[in-house]
C-alpha cells in the first residue's frame, strides 16, 4: 500500500517555519543571538506537530523535515548545540512530543540535507562540514523518530571513480547514528541507479528512486527494472520520489518541477507495492492531493490505500 509524504512546508495551510540568517544575528550580543535562536528553534518545533498533525487528519503518511529546522545549527561563527539555548529542554520535550505523535499515528518522517552536503568532496573542509551538518540532523532524527537522512552522491569532478571512491570512504566513518539512516538518491545530472546500486549492494544503504531524475538521466535500467533493484536495497519500507517537469517532457528544459504531478509520470508497477512516495511538487499538500484523487479514479484503485 502507498504512504504519500509531503516534503518540508504548505501551499495553502498557515503553517510556517521560521528562519533567519547569520547576518541578521551578529548584530546583537551572543547571549541575545542565544535568545532569537532558542525562540527559533522552538516555534519550528511547534509548527512541526501542526504539520503532522494536520498529516494525519488528511491521510498524509509522512513528512519530509526542513534541514534548516534548526536554523544555523553548524555555521561557523553562529552554530550552537542545542544546551546553550535558553529553552534547550523544551525543544527537546516538543521534538519528542512529535516522535511519539509519529509512532502512535504511524507517521513517517525523514531529511533530505541541503545540496551542499557533499560526502564525495575533494575538499577535506567540505566534508567535515558536511558530517557536521548530518550529525545533526541525525540528533532531531533520534528525538522525532525520522528513519531516513537522503542524499545525493555529489559532483564528479572529473573523475566518477574517485569520486565514488571517497563518497565511500566517508560513509564508513559517518558515526551510528547517521549512518543506520543514511540513504543515497540518483540524481538528474551525474549519478543514476546504475552508478549507485553497486554503492549500496556493497554497503548497505537504501537506494531513494527518483524516478523524475532518472527519466532526466537515463541508464541500462528501465523504469520498471530501476524500481525492482531499488526496492532490493530497502531492510525497511523504501521511500521513492516523484515529480513532473514543468514545462513537459518535450520542453529543452525537463529537470524543474511542475506545481503538480502528471497522473502519466506515475509508474503502473508502484500501485502494487508497499511504498511510501515523497511527491516532490512545488504546490505540496495541494499536489499530494491531487495525485491522491488521480490515483483514485484508476482501475487498480484498489491497491491504493494512503492511510498507511
Amino acid at each position: 500500500m502507498i504512504r504519500f509524504g509531503l516534503c518540508c512546508i504548505f501551499k495553502a495551510q498557515p503553517i510556517k517555519f521560521r528562519k533567519t540568517t547569520a547576518a541578521y544575528l551578529s548584530r546583537f550580543s551572543h547571549q541575545e543571538q542565544r535568545k532569537r535562536l532558542s525562540e527559533v528553534c522552538l516555534a519550528n518545533a511547534q509548527s512541526l506537530i501542526e504539520a503532522l498533525a494536520f498529516c494525519q487528519r488528511n491521510n498524509i503518511g509522512a513528512f519530509r523535515i526542513n534541514s534548516q529546522i534548526l536554523p544555523l545549527k553548524t555555521h561557523p561563527d553562529i552554530g550552537y548545540d542545542i544546551s546553550e539555548l535558553p529553552d534547550s529542554e523544551r525543544i527537546i520535550k516538543t521534538f519528542k512530543a512529535c516522535g511519539t505523535f509519529c509512532r502512535e499515528h504511524n507517521i513517517r518522517t525523514s531529511f533530505h540535507p541541503d545540496q551542499f552536503i557533499i560526502l564525495s568532496s575533494p575538499n577535506p573542509d567540505v566534508v567535515a562540514r558536511s558530517i557536521a551538518d548530518l550529525k545533526y540532523q541525525a540528533q532531531v532524527a533520534e528525538w522525532i523518530n525520522a528513519d531516513v537522512i537522503n542524499i545525493h552522491a555529489g559532483g564528479v569532478y572529473g573523475d566518477k571513480a574517485g569520486a565514488i571512491n571517497r563518497l565511500k570512504q566517508t560513509i564508513e566513518i559517518l558515526p551510528e547514528q547517521v549512518r543506520k539512516r543514511l540513504t543515497l538518491e540518483n540524481d538528474d545530472k551525474s549519478y543514476s541507479p546504475e552508478d549507485l546500486l553497486p554503492i549500496c549492494s556493497v554497503m548497505h544503504i537504501p537506494l531513494v528512486y527518483d524516478v523524475h531524475h532518472h527519466r532526466c538521466l537515463k541508464d541500462c535500467f528501465s523504469v520498471e527494472a530501476a524500481t525492482l533493484k531499488c526496492l532490493g536495497t530497502w531492510d525497511r519500507e523504501p521511500l521513492f520520489h516523484i515529480s513532473s517537469p514543468k514545462n513537459g517532457w518535450e520542453d529543452k528544459e525537463i529537470r524543474k518541477h511542475h506545481d503538480y504531478i502528471n497522473i502519466k509520470d506515475f509508474p503502473d508497477i508502484w500501485l502494487s507495492m508497499d511504498l511510501t512516495i515523497e511527491v516532490e511538487a512545488k504546490a505540496k499538500e495541494l499536489a499530494v492531493f491531487r495525485l491522491m484523487k488521480d490515483l483514485r479514479r484508476m482501475p487498480s484503485k484498489d491497491l491504493l490505500n494512503p492511510n498507511t
